[in-house]
């Protein structure tokens, strides 16, 4: 599949994956602040963004699908960042391909989630996509409409607002998600539990460094999560940014920043 992607900077190249109701745009900020360091590369994952819909949406596609990317773009080697399910693509990249990896930086999420957080997360996500799909665009004549119709069952106006970023007008002053809502409802069991362990194209992985970033008020990464962490990769090390949430670059960017520019020497 031919991912969208927006392209910053120069210097060594840096992909950075979104998560799951992402798209490219929410790391153009960060993008612009290291590209002075690094040329950066924002792709939209599957069924995100400006890249293509699909009926299949889980992490070997979207492995594939970046190394498709890399393929295209001419990267021998890069390094390789992504957040909450991107951080979830980019570590099945770099269990199959660890050679093209200068390094890796996973954002706020562990390989795969323990029963209790899977029931919950499912429940939580579960709830946001039924939630989008009960919206009838029909006739809509603006934003404020659809957002006034999803704040009856999306109460949070940080997630609402995160959602209403998906919605995109049509040249007939008509609107569309940008994002493939019926599929990644089918596919979000798969997205939720995580990456599937025990394959062939998976191993041990070490040579370069991988650092783990965890929002300090955020549960998604616990501490009994390391050990199992440190099966796939042994010499993972692990970064609390002080303040921020689940979603660490928007919640503290200038620590996300240093992050990266510490993990490769840029600093």
């Amino acid at each position: 599949m031919k991912l969208f992607f927006r392209k910053y900077g120069s210097g060594p190249p840096l992909i950075i994956l979104h998560g799951l109701y992402g798209s490219s745009d929410n790391w153009v900020s960060l993008a612009k602040s290291i590209s002075d360091r690094f040329t950066v590369y924002l792709p939209d994952q599957r069924n995100h963004g400006q890249s293509p819909h699909n009926d299949v949406h889980d992490y070997r596609s979207m492995k594939e699908d970046l190394y498709e990317l890399t393929q295209d773009l001419g990267l021998e080697k890069f390094f390789l960042a992504g957040h909450s399910m991107g951080g979830r693509t980019a570590m099945a990249f770099a269990l199959s391909w660890p050679e093209k990896l200068y390094g890796l930086i996973v954002g706020d999420i562990p390989p795969v989630s323990t029963n209790e957080k899977y029931s919950a997360a499912y429940s939580a996500h579960s709830e946001i996509l039924d939630s989008i799909l009960s919206v009838d665009l029909k006739g809509k004549k603006s934003r404020e409409e659809i957002e006034a119709i999803l704040s009856q069952k999306i109460s949070s106006p940080g997630v609402r607002g995160f959602i209403m970023k998906n919605l995109r007008r049509l040249p007939e002053d008509s609107f569309a998600w940008k994002l493939n809502v019926p599929i990644l409802k089918l596919s979000l069991g798969e997205i939720i539990r995580g990456i599937k362990l025990g394959k062939s194209d998976y191993r041990e992985v070490s040579g370069f460094p991988v650092l783990f970033l965890k929002g300090e008020n955020s549960d998604y990464i616990a501490e009994s999560d390391y050990s199992g962490i440190r099966t796939l990769f042994p010499g993972a090390e692990f970064v609390t940014i002080p303040g921020a949430g689940h979603w660490i670059h928007s919640d503290n960017p200038e620590a996300v920043r240093k992050s990266f520019l510490e993990l490769t020497g840029n600093n």
